[in-house]
């Protein structure tokens, strides 16, 4: 506004020296002679220091009879204590105890297959067969000798019962039936193994091998079973929270792709640091009775590791730092019937933060009426105005 007032008299000046004999500025520049343009400019500095006396004279005057002042106009919260809960961020996946791929413990042909994809199958139920070559008829070949060796055990223990035959031949009738029993129930063992069953309850995800294929003992994948009653997340978490993140800590469990939320609580920590990466293992259990939360899913967890009942939170936008690297904000002290106020810059000191939020650990109290709208344009001992709505 100074700027304009100038350049308007030293106009009004120029255009008065017009009604003289003296040359205008344009024709002294249009002349080109140096001496006198610097002779005119001289002049024209002259009066513009003059003026610009005048004016600061006038503003001086201005300002002793100008009863209205401008004051910054800010908005302010009351400080109050109130419980604070904090976060830790981590993300996992969702895991099973029962996720398991079948495989064969006995080569040969898949003979026949029991169940089909999505089907529930409960624990110990056959799932399928595998051609056993023969191995039925040598089990019962051997379960007639067995049978014939037990009945000769049997009459040669009754006659040494009956102090008739010597020791050695009841000793001898009594190993040739237990070695042949051994026999039968070891081949016994071989022949339940063309029987595949299944480990747990739950539901065949995936038949990977079909009937009549030639499969290997431990080789060949057979289907996927998954029980999805006893899941769990498993994550990673830096070694410094080790104290804070413990058993039975509440967690809030967020699936993105479902648009699902659950509160869960930590089962198990790890007693193990990583010393790759400096972290520890947790497992929180979430519920599934609808099944709908699937192996290998991503989640978002927040644990709650720290919580101050009596704390006090304000907006991190209004901290300011000083040269010396302390923290400060602005309350209002003395504040009058007008709603002008007096500004003060307060050191504070910070604890932790959760969003756009910060604890303050000292500095503040209760009560406290904070600068929030306008704290970084005002200045220490300011006169204020609260415009709070």
């Amino acid at each position: 506004m100074k700027h304009i007032t100038t350049l308007l008299i030293a106009t009004l000046i120029l255009v008065s020296c017009g009604g003289d004999k003296k040359k205008s500025v344009e024709d002294i520049i249009e002349e080109g002679n140096l001496t006198s343009i610097r002779e005119k400019r001289g002049e024209v500095v002259a009066k513009q220091l003059e003026i610009a006396e005048q004016i600061s004279l006038l503003d001086a005057k201005i300002a002793t009879l100008d009863t209205i002042k401008r004051i910054p106009l800010i908005t302010t919260f009351e400080a109050k204590a109130e419980v604070f809960n904090h976060y830790l961020e981590l993300q996992g996946n969702v895991n099973t105890k029962n996720l398991l791929v079948i495989y064969p413990e006995f080569s040969g042909i898949l003979s026949k297959v029991y169940v089909k994809e999505g089907q529930k199958v409960t624990k110990g139920q056959l799932l399928a067969t595998i051609d056993d070559g023969g191995l039925n008829q040598q089990v019962a070949q051997l379960q007639i000798q067995a049978d014939l060796a037990q009945t000769t055990f049997e009459r040669q223990e009754r006659l040494w019962n009956q102090k008739i035959g010597s020791e050695i031949q009841y000793l001898q009738a009594k190993s040739t039936y237990e070695a042949q029993q051994k026999a039968v129930n070891q081949m016994q063992s071989q022949l339940a193994k063309t029987s595949v069953r299944a480990p747990f309850s739950g539901v065949i995800d995936d038949v990977i091998t079909e009937q009549g294929t030639v499969v290997a003992g431990g080789q060949t994948q057979l289907m996927l079973i998954v029980n999805l009653d006893d899941m769990y997340i498993e994550t990673d978490v830096p070694e410094n929270y080790i104290t804070n993140v413990t058993t039975n800590k509440n967690v809030l469990v967020e699936f993105p792709v479902l648009g699902k939320t659950m509160d869960a609580k930590i089962r198990q920590t790890g007693n193990f640091i990583n010393p790759a990466n400096r972290t520890f293992k947790i497992e929180i259990g979430i519920p599934n009775k609808d099944n709908s939360i699937k192996p290998n899913l991503t989640a978002k967890l927040k644990i709650n590791d720290y919580t101050n009942n009596n704390a006090v939170l304000i907006p991190q936008s209004i901290i300011s730092e000083n040269e010396n690297g302390e923290q400060y904000i602005y309350i209002i002290k003395d504040k009058n019937g007008n709603n002008e106020a007096i500004a003060e810059r307060v050191i504070i000191k910070t604890g932790k933060t959760q969003g756009n939020v910060i604890e303050v650990l000292e500095g503040v109290s209760d009560g406290s009426e904070i600068i929030q709208e306008g704290a970084r344009s005002v200045k220490n001992g300011q006169t204020v105005k609260v415009i709070n709505q």
